[in-house]
């Protein structure tokens, strides 16, 4: 099964031809409606879930990490921007068509390199001085709420970014792998930050970076540095 070329390049083309002032508005509306998505899924399983909390309370939501919150929206669309300038520019190419055997590879590809990638970038922002600069914000939540996926340095939404824009640049990765991607990578995020295990037990054995797994993170700062596995904290010694 391939997905329709003719489509798929036809929205590509309504894209190309955006100004920037279309791509600004764009991306944010973008951003806007990811935020807003993360919150409702994060409300929603919070709501609906019926296993125990994971600690005894979720952290506060606070006016100050409201305020982050929308400024990390601004750095993702800054990202999507950067992304768009770098494919209008011929450094990143986007593939039209694949078969579904072709995404889900593609798709896998991207979660291993990310992940590979994120372990090292999470184990480097907690050395001393980075964790003090840059990413000790986040852990001011020992709990968790819906808005502690974004509350984050705007420095390292930016970090997170690039990566995934050097993998683009690095290979031709389907429009559909990478929409694909960027979804299931929201969906993981705002997962881990729950206050309840959202996955069965047994998939710990599995290497999945489960709730649980992050949770666990946040209560002990040298451990679990991995975000969609476990695999790297188990090679390097920083499992938990």
């Amino acid at each position: 099964m391939n997905f329709n070329q003719t489509e798929l390049s036809g929205y590509l083309q309504i894209f190309w031809q955006f100004s920037w002032t279309q791509w600004i508005v764009f991306s944010l509306i973008i951003n806007i409606f990811l935020y807003l998505f993360s919150i409702g899924l994060y409300i929603f399983i919070e709501k609906t879930c019926r296993k125990g909390q994971l600690q005894e309370k979720n952290h506060p939501v606070t006016r100050t990490d409201f305020y982050l919150s929308l400024l990390i929206i601004v750095c993702n669309s800054f990202v999507m921007l950067l992304g768009a300038f770098l494919w209008k520019n011929g450094w990143i190419v986007i593939e039209q068509t694949q078969s579904v055997i072709g995404i889900i590879t593609e798709v896998a590809v991207l979660l291993f390199l990310m992940d590979l990638l994120m372990y090292f970038f999470h184990f480097a922002a907690h050395l001393p001085f980075i964790y003090k600069v840059l990413h000790g914000k986040h852990h001011e939540h020992v709990s968790s709420n819906f808005l502690s996926l974004f509350v984050l340095h705007p420095l390292e939404t930016i970090g997170f970014g690039l990566m995934i824009l050097v993998l683009l640049i690095s290979y031709d990765f389907s429009v559909i792998s990478i929409s694909v991607y960027l979804l299931l990578n929201l969906i993981w995020g705002t997962i881990g930050h729950l206050n309840r295990e959202f996955f069965p037990a047994s998939f710990d054995r599995f290497f999945v970076g489960t709730t649980r797994f992050h949770n666990l993170h946040h209560l002990d700062e040298r451990k679990n540095f991995g975000f969609y596995t476990s695999i790297w904290d188990r090679l390097f010694g920083t499992y938990k």
